[in-house]
């Protein structure tokens, strides 16, 4: 494809910790769906038919974000526009444990910053598909596997990249038919790496539908507080049961005797455990329940979500009248002036007929 050929999305950052954090959170299936549209993209993954994950990768987690849908149809580009048309979605699937592989390609797509991972967390995630063996350090040195002698590439890099600014991307997709194209820098007299990924059309997805008129349980809390909780759960847990219990009257203490407002059964080969959430502003920012209510999960569905709650501020979590579970973890804002939006991700999960 020529240079001056028009793609359908053209978008470029200086540090690429925080957008690789957010695609991190949903690397557990190789397959993802990628929509593109003028406000961002989203990258969907599925698992067992039971369980969806979506990263909501805004616009404006990009020094440069340009999209263009209608260089993905070229034959209507002559065509006289009609103004009843409406800008669509531009979809495609990529294996995303490639697309990690090549963002730490130099080793630097680490922690994201404004993250507050104990070292520890790091080193653990060194070890999984998507390559996160880097230390989160901006300006760090890789270990240079591409070719340091592109002085073609070279040349056009003082415009994407910023020097001292931690590892750079460009990130480009020309159309249907064309594969995802990363340049990634370090600085901009230092070596580059050019990945081509495999693009295919997309395939239909599960669509999980959640009824936000039907909520019976919605808990918000620190994400620490719920990740600290799964983590300590043996591994080998089968089956995990969220139970909730409507909160005392404004005003009025809970009885002692009275049950927790938000608790956590885990059931195993080995016996079972239970965690009690008090019903208490420092650990529960909100807490909405209405009646008694428990829904069942497969355990191993629910610790997909570990990824996304070591990089979260804060987790949501709804359950509609039909069991549907709803996770969603607000990222930290990217550290830049005037750009305080902050990304999430969201994970569905259909619970266990019991």
């Amino acid at each position: 494809m020529s240079e001056d050929q028009p793609r359908v999305l053209t978008a470029s950052v200086h540090d690429f910790r925080y957008f690789a954090a957010l695609l991190r959170g949903v690397n557990f299936a190789n397959r993802a769906s990628v929509s593109i549209t003028p406000d961002g993209f989203t990258v969907t993954v599925e698992e067992a038919r039971c369980l969806t994950a979506t990263a909501f990768v805004f616009s404006h987690v990009f020094d440069e974000f340009v999209y263009n849908p209608d260089a993905a149809r070229p034959s209507q580009r002559s065509q006289p526009e009609d103004d009843d048309d409406e800008l669509t979605a531009t979809a495609f699937e990529i294996p995303l444990g490639t697309l990690m592989d090549c963002l730490n390609i130099f080793g630097t797509a680490g922690l994201a910053p404004g993250t507050s991972q104990k070292k520890k967390k790091s080193q653990a995630d060194g070890d999984d598909s998507d390559g996160g063996r880097g230390s989160g350090r901006a300006g760090g040195k890789g270990k240079g596997r591409a070719d340091a002698d592109d002085v073609s590439g070279n040349a056009r890099l003082d415009q994407w990249f910023a020097p001292g600014k931690g590892t750079g991307m460009r990130m480009s997709y020309a159309g249907p038919g064309h594969p995802l194209t990363l340049l990634v820098a370090e600085e901009s007299g230092g070596p580059t790496a050019t990945c081509e990924i495999t693009t295919w059309d997309p395939e239909p997805r599960l669509e999980l539908a959640f009824d936000s008129d039907a909520v019976v349980l919605k808990i918000i809390l620190k994400s620490s507080w719920l990740r600290d909780a799964l983590s300590e759960i043996d591994p080998s847990t089968e089956k995990l049961t969220i139970i909730g219990n409507p909160p005392p009257p404004p005003g009025r203490a809970a009885r002692s005797s009275a049950p927790p407002c938000f608790r956590l059964k885990a059931v195993g080969q080995f016996g079972s455990t239970e965690m009690d959430y008090p019903n208490d502003r420092e650990v529960l920012e909100t807490c909405e329940c209405a009646h008694p209510v428990a829904f069942t999960y497969k355990f191993s569905h629910i610790t997909r979500a570990l990824r996304a709650l070591q990089s979260s501020l804060k987790a949501s979590l709804r359950i509609d009248d039909e069991g549907l579970l709803s996770l969603q973890f607000m990222m930290p804002a990217p550290r830049r002036p005037g750009r305080r939006s902050q990304a999430f991700i969201e994970f569905w999960c259909l619970p266990l007929d019991e």
